[in-house]
């Protein structure tokens, strides 16, 4: 809760504190109307200073129409009312009338400030320099400053600083901040190196293809501040509402009270009971109701969502996912766990183990994830094997000599080179060949693990109504098209970069009908662009990127894709309450309105229709915290 916030409260229990004192002191002592004013003063000015002065500026500033200038006449004229002709002391009621407009803008102000919490600070790609060659010797200079055409050196753990193209060198580069995928890409010699990526083997140098502002991570970060200024978003109806119905009821109210007793030929006489009903007018249009309780319906679906590992970070988003109709994935970390095990075990010439034991033997000493998921299906033993001559061979794997025989672990490049006959496997996944001595002795399968409850998430989604579920990755197609199968995925677009992802997501959007919505559902740096331009971005939470989770709007705190569904459910639930409570604030007071136009509406009678019907829209927004009925 923010100090505002507390002040106000503060500010509204004195003000009802001196609102009792003043009541009580009017009731035992018999005050003049002028003092009875002064003393109810005190609890008003309290209560409602900062609204009075709000509406002062918004007059001052042309803005006159908003709910500050209506509760402002309304609750002046109450404490005036009195010293016209005629009419009736309404002090109590005017402090009453400002004091629930004050809670509801309480209400407002916890709905937004827990609404607006902020997850993470976006990551930041942007290399911070590059080490780049001029005239015989190498200078560290600011990537903005690198032209085209010179050549750039990369050492392991720099981050590619501009898009270039290698020249000398060979070696292994992370892209997962750029695809998503984990597993290491190898370049060598007339490979492409895009900027963002991290060097974490051998040194090469490089011919800069592309100045800064035209590469790949000024271009994903530019994708980022653009979506976010492209992101449609609804005006709330309230706003909307207001616009129209505040100016009507504050030009009806002057009528009211001006017009009738100017035609009935005794204006003064008459004067006091036509303001006594515009004022009663004023009060009974004041619209609390909705300004208190559509927000708190929307903060009740927040909560609710919340207690199931949901985050969703404005009320907006609520709107948005109640008409979810196509979802986009991505791949690695969102349907499956970015995390590699051996799949299977294929020996030609020797046992299983024999095999993973040469293979993880040979990737001990390696950081590839490749490596780690071997040793993990072999935890390394002390079994007395000698290990030497490790030499890795960038874009091929790894060869040693293990107990005096040269084995080599890697693609089938690497076989080839050492003279060995490798098999082809109908597995889709990684393939680490094995020989010794030039001799195969047969493969393993590495694939990323698939997440475990994606395919009942993607069912459930469906169930919901959600009519389109594509994936979107920059893996290799044959991959993507066999998880997307096992998750009951028939749309794949494979083999794609951030900027291809964000294109695709505009012709989805393109395509969906009119009135409908779409979500992306991904977890890393290179998703923030795609998450931020779709109707809805949901993020992993758990596993996710700092950098994804920012730019989403819903988060799936745990990680568990079927939570998507129930932010579905429970969505649509918490706009079916703010639509009730929006149905009946307006019924009721369109009928009170017009029996205070008639004079059949006593002031209780309007305070019931402000105060009154907020209470009760109050009561039905709470229904939006439960989540007992949504399974």
């Amino acid at each position: 809760m923010s100090s505002k916030t507390k002040v106000k409260i503060a500010r509204i229990v004195c003000s009802a504190v001196l609102l009792v004192v003043a009541y009580v002191i009017e009731h035992t002592f018999d005050l003049q109307l002028w003092q009875a004013l002064l003393l109810y003063l005190l609890p008003y000015a309290v209560a409602g200073y900062d609204v009075v002065l709000e509406a002062w500026e918004s007059i001052t500033e042309g803005e006159c129409f908003n709910e500050d200038l209506l509760m402002t006449i309304a609750t002046i004229g109450a404490l005036l009312i009195g010293f016209v002709p005629n009419g009736s002391p309404m002090f109590d009621e005017a402090v009453f009338v400002m004091l629930f407009f004050q809670v509801g803008e309480v209400f407002e102000h916890l709905a937004s400030d827990n609404s607006k919490k902020s997850i993470a600070k976006l990551m930041d790609i942007r290399p911070d320099s590059a080490t780049v060659e001029r005239n015989g010797q190498l200078l560290t200079i600011s990537p903005e400053e690198v032209g085209l055409g010179e050549i750039i050196v990369v050492k392991p753990g720099d981050r590619v600083p501009v898009d270039a193209e290698i020249v000398e060198g060979s070696t292994s580069l992370d892209t997962v901040a750029l695809t998503g995928e984990s597993v290491p890409r190898d370049a060598t010699v007339g490979d492409n190196i895009i900027s963002g990526c991290v060097n974490l083997s051998g040194v090469v140098r490089a011919r800069v293809t592309h100045l800064y502002e035209d590469s790949t991570a000024s271009r994903i970060i530019k994708l980022v501040e653009d979506s976010n200024q492209n992101k449609s978003k609804s005006e709330s109806f309230i706003r909307r509402f207001s616009r129209v119905y505040t100016p009507a009821v504050v030009y009806g109210a002057i009528a009211l009270a001006f017009l009738p007793p100017l035609f009935s030929g005794d204006f003064v006489g008459n004067a006091s009971i036509w303001i006594v009903r515009a004022l009663t007018f004023l009060i009974a249009s004041c619209p609390c109701a909705l300004v208190v309780s559509v927000p708190l319906t929307f903060f009740g679906g927040i909560g609710a969502a919340s207690k199931e590992g949901i985050l969703i970070k404005g009320s907006a988003y609520i709107d948005t996912l109640s008409t979810l109709d196509t979802v986009a994935f991505d791949k690695t970390g969102t349907l499956t766990e970015g995390v590699f095990e051996v799949l299977a075990v294929h020996p030609q010439t020797i046992g299983e183990k024999d095999l993973l034991h040469l293979a993880s033997h040979v990737e001990i000493h390696s950081t590839h994830p490749i490596a780690a998921a071997l040793r993990a299906a072999y935890p390394s033993e002390d079994d007395g094997c000698n290990i030497a001559d490790i030499k890795e061979i960038a874009g091929q794997g790894i060869c040693a000599n293990v107990n005096g025989k040269n084995v080599a672990v890697g693609n089938c490049a690497l076989m080839e080179s050492v003279g060995a006959s490798w098999k082809a496997c109908e597995n889709h996944g990684t393939i680490i060949h094995v020989a010794v001595d030039g001799t195969y002795m047969g493969h393993i399968v590495i694939s990323d693990r698939e997440r475990a409850d994606a395919p009942a998430a993607i069912a459930s989604l469906k169930n919901v109504g959600v009519s389109k579920v594509v994936m979107l990755t920059g893996d290799k197609r044959d991959v993507a098209e066999d998880i997307a199968a096992k998750m009951g995925i028939t749309e794949v677009r494979s083999e794609l970069l951030p900027q291809d992802k964000v294109s695709a997501v505009e012709g989805l959007l393109a395509q969906k009908a009119a009135g409908k919505s779409l979500a992306f559902v991904g977890d890393g740096i290179n998703d923030a662009p795609v998450l931020a331009r779709a109707d809805v971005g949901v993020a992993m939470g758990g596993l996710g990127s700092d950098a994804a989770i920012e730019a989403a709007d819903v988060v799936l705190m745990d990680d568990k894709l079927s939570k998507l569904s129930k932010a579905v459910k429970i969505a649509r639930r918490t706009l079916g309450i703010a639509k009730q409570n929006i149905v009946f604030a307006i019924s009721v007071k369109v009928a009170v309105l017009i029996l205070a136009a008639l004079g059949l509406a006593p002031m209780w009678l309007a305070i019931f229709g402000d105060t009154g019907v907020m209470v009760l829209a109050v009561l039905n927004s709470t229904r939006a915290l439960k989540i007992q009925s949504i399974k």
